[in-house]
């Protein structure tokens, strides 16, 4: 079906949404809490060692060319004044919240994109110039009082939200742009392809392929032949973002839960990285509890020090507790160090799938219960109990008080909870 023929389909008519950005987040962040590090270039780290990559630059540093992605070794010739900080995941959840409560108190927050971007939708007596320029420069200036003179975001104002994200990218850092209606498509041509967002190094090589090398030809396709170069809707999809029509977002629900971890040098000889393996298994297990689900599927992945991707996965009955989950672990890892022969381990990934709620597990449990032997049924009760009560002691008493098979010192260090992407973590899950 073309999206031409959705009669919910409207052209722009105006500015309709205001689109917060906010610049070198996690770094800014930093700054803000760090004063020595103002004004210095840093970046932010997963690990202390310089075989990791950066997943953050302040502008500082991205002004010798570092940015998301370089490698350390690299940045430090780059730039040899670099600071390294570890991240501080935790304190970039909080700064998160704060922001969405000072964005709230001028205008409500319709969307949270990521942990650093947020839309909001404006209403008729909004959508003025004037209006929405008033608008932005207070939660700017609320922004600078109530949570960090170092912690600046841009703000893009357009015809739909694709278009206001994308103009927040036309004036950093700091900025302010306001796409008018007949802005477009003119101010477009300002951008390159990879400005957009959605295109990212494998769209931009078949847009290439297409004999289209810069805006000025994108923007005079037609949507079935956008459709055609993307070899999907996405395309056609992209003609009506680029003429600032809003489509509607598909609804997603939860498919997983996991977590990964890139080892530091010296937790990477199998032993060492077994217990990591252990740690993310019980903190994914324990965040599956907190959202009331039970998983039926278990995943682990590892990549080898100089080698390639390994994985196996196993099945269960759907469940919650951690004891089930880390005897499943302990099997796929054996099988997992028969096949890299005990080398050491770079990388270690965890997912936990097909999921079920909770509530329909139990419903299912009690209709089966007459064909389950009862000292099953009861060991299943038992340690979803223990499971559950673990959760409380660590909500209580603070992350790692309570563990199984290792001490709280072997699980500090090495898997705590991360901002991933739009995955913007819940504050209990730093207490797991």
């Amino acid at each position: 079906m073309s999206i031409s023929q959705d009669s919910s389909l409207a052209p722009p008519d105006g500015l309709r949404w205001l689109y917060v950005d906010f610049n070198s987040y996690f770094a800014s962040v930093e700054q803000q809490l760090n004063p020595h590090l103002r004004g210095k270039p840093i970046a932010i780290v997963p690990v202390e060692t310089d075989s990791t990559c950066a997943i953050a630059a302040s502008y500082e540093a991205k002004a010798f060319g570092i940015k998301t992605g370089t490698p350390i070794y690299e940045a430090k010739k780059m730039c040899p004044d670099l600071i390294c900080v570890l991240a501080g995941h935790e304190h970039y959840v909080e700064f998160h919240e704060r922001i969405l409560d000072e964005i709230d108190n001028h205008i409500p927050v319709t969307a949270v994109c990521s942990i650093d971007e947020m839309a909001c939708s404006l209403m008729k007596n909004e959508r003025s110039p004037e209006r929405v320029t008033a608008i932005a420069k207070a939660i700017k200036a609320g922004i600078t009082k109530n949570v960090g003179e170092y912690v600046r975001c841009s703000i893009g104002v357009a015809p739909s939200k694709y278009l206001a994200k994308i103009a927040t990218d036309m004036q950093k850092p700091d900025g302010l742009t306001i796409l008018m209606p007949e802005d477009i498509p003119r101010r477009l041509l300002e951008l390159k392809l990879r400005d957009l967002v959605g295109v990212g190094h494998n769209i931009e090589q078949r847009i290439n392929r297409a004999g289209i090398y810069d805006m000025q030809a994108l923007l005079k396709l037609q949507p079935k032949h956008m459709r055609a170069v993307w070899g999907s809707i996405a395309g056609e999809k992209m003609w009506y973002y680029l003429r600032g029509y809003d489509l509607t977002d598909e609804e997603t629900s939860r498919s997983t839960v996991g977590h990964s971890h890139v080892l530091a040098p010296d937790m990477r000889p199998p032993q060492q990285a077994y217990q990591i393996a252990r740690r993310l298994t019980m903190k994914a297990v324990a965040r599956l509890r907190r959202m009331e689900y039970c998983a039926g599927k278990f995943s682990l992945s590892v990549r080898v020090e100089n080698g390639p991707r390994l994985g196996f996965e196993a099945s269960c009955p759907p469940a919650q507790d951690s004891f089930d989950f880390l005897r499943l672990l302990e099997e796929l890892w054996q099988a997992l160090m028969r096949e890299t022969k005990n080398q050491r381990i770079k990388k270690v990934n965890v997912v936990l799938h097909g999921l079920v709620p909770e509530k329909d597990v139990h419903v299912q449990a009690d209709l089966f219960d007459a064909v389950v032997p009862a000292a099953i049924v009861k060991k299943q009760a038992r340690n979803e109990s223990l499971s559950k009560a673990m959760d409380q002691l660590n909500q209580k008493f603070g992350k790692d008080t309570v563990l199984l098979g290792m001490t709280p010192q072997q699980g500090k260090a090495f898997t705590g909870t991360k901002v991933a992407f739009t995955r913007i973590p819940d504050m209990e899950e730093f207490l797991e």
